[in-house]
């Protein structure tokens, strides 16, 4: 969330960068202003009080022993009176907190200045193009009926068992499957990324701790029982690992993976969008969560744009990097790019990944905080990105490698699956 100190120095800077993701965020931050202004008055008098109690606390003795019996009941009715009025300072206090905290949690982050304008998809600015577009014949098929031609993937069980948007992968599907998770925790263990492995539900705290509440619980699957969250991401887990932690600089930028299974509702989801794999419930994905310093972040950010090209390149897909107007991106980021692969079958653009520096947005929320050179403790900077979310990945390789004899296996996956192609 974004701090007092940037809001009450900046405020019609943040106002205006506000209305760049679509937020009018005047009353809000006004809001803020006016109840922090209560809370240091009243944190101001409060202070005034004690000083003021503990110098009447302490001539109370010496009243006694002059003998002024009466000047030093009446020192104890005061002070009596004083604590009294304490306790409904500090109550103020506490409620002028809770309430700028609960505001803060409403508004977005901002986004930084090399953010294009822009209200929706529309707006955003293709990067990027990589990778050759295959040209596939009028008789090519969509993923859904390849998986049910080579019986690699069923729909149908899927919603006997579960529901819509839980597949069972079959066979060669499921050994394609694991290949990819495995092929992409590798690659990020060579660019150095240590390897977690989370839960994949979390508490309120995590939650709230990356932004998902209170802004998107209804699209969380919720355990109301236990108050407990299905993760819609491992960035949520991997990333509360460092709430209400102060980190060493020198140990920074730290470098996590995951893969984890992802569960979203995707209310509201359908038409062509929801078809096949295009849009699950529950899917697989490697994620990539970094922790830096505010001076180095970006470099961080360019470092994984350049890994997750990295794989599609090798997964050998036509692809493009989409940076993302102020319209289109998420609630916490304060800058996302986008990575799309294209599916020739259905001749469209299918998002794979996004990576996102957040800056020290979710920091604040998670307190997660680092100590520099000088002892000086700092807010981090939070970083992430999928690498891959597998769901599209595979529909795209399946209908961008389907031949007469068969669907080709990319070489770099090959030595993951032990079979080149699907027959």
């Amino acid at each position: 969330m974004l701090t007092i100190k940037q809001i009450t120095e900046d405020k019609e800077g943040i106002i205006r960068k506000l209305s760049r993701k679509l937020f009018d965020g005047r009353e809000a931050i006004e809001s803020v202003i006016s109840l922090n202004d209560k809370r240091k008055t009243t944190q101001t008098k409060l202070d005034n009080n004690l000083a003021e109690l503990n110098k009447i606390s302490k001539s109370i003795g010496l009243l006694m022993k002059e003998g002024k019996k009466e000047e030093a009941e009446a020192a104890r009715l005061k002070v009596s009176g004083m604590k009294e009025e304490n306790k409904s300072l500090e109550l103020t206090m506490k409620e002028a907190e809770e309430q700028i905290q609960a505001i803060l949690y409403t508004i977005p982050n901002i986004p930084n200045d090399d953010v294009p304008d822009g209200k929706s998809a529309e707006d955003n600015i293709v990067e990027k193009t990589g990778g050759i577009k295959v040209e596939l014949g009028d008789d090519a098929l969509p993923h859904w009926e390849l998986a049910k031609k080579y019986d690699l993937i069923d729909f149908d069980l899927g919603v006997k068992i579960t529901g819509a948007g839980f597949p069972v992968y079959k066979g060669k599907g499921a050994r394609l499957q694991r290949a990819l998770i495995d092929f992409f925790l590798d690659e990020a263990t060579k660019a150095g990324y240590t390897e977690i492995m989370p839960p994949t539900v979390v508490n309120a705290a995590s939650g709230f701790g990356t932004g998902q509440l209170p802004d998107k619980e209804g699209q969380m699957y919720h355990c109301e029982v236990d108050d407990l969250y299905l993760i819609p991401t491992a960035e949520v887990p991997v990333t509360n690992i460092y709430r209400d932690v102060i980190l060493d600089k020198k140990d920074l930028p730290i470098k996590n993976c995951a893969y984890t299974e992802c569960f979203r509702r995707e209310a509201g989801s359908y038409g062509k969008d929801v078809r096949g794999l295009n849009r699950l419930h529950e899917f697989s994905k490697v994620e990539l969560v970094r922790i830096d310093t505010p001076d180095h972040s970006y470099e961080s950010l360019k470092e994984m744009l350049d890994h997750v090209e990295g794989l599609v390149q090798k997964l050998e897909l036509p692809y493009r990097i989409l940076r993302l107007c102020g319209g289109d991106m998420s609630f916490t980021s304060s800058i996302c790019f986008d990575f799309e692969v294209y599916s020739e079958a259905q001749k469209r653009w299918l998002e794979v990944s996004s990576v996102s520096n957040f800056e020290s947005y979710q920091a604040n929320r998670l307190h997660c905080r680092f100590r520099d050179e000088n002892k000086k403790i700092q807010l981090c900077h939070t970083l992430n990105g999928s690498a891959l979310a597998l769901p599209r990945i595979v529909a795209a390789l399946l209908e961008n490698n389907q031949t007469p004899d068969g669907i080709r296996i990319p070489v770099a996956l090959q030595p993951y699956t032990r079979f080149d192609m699907i027959k």
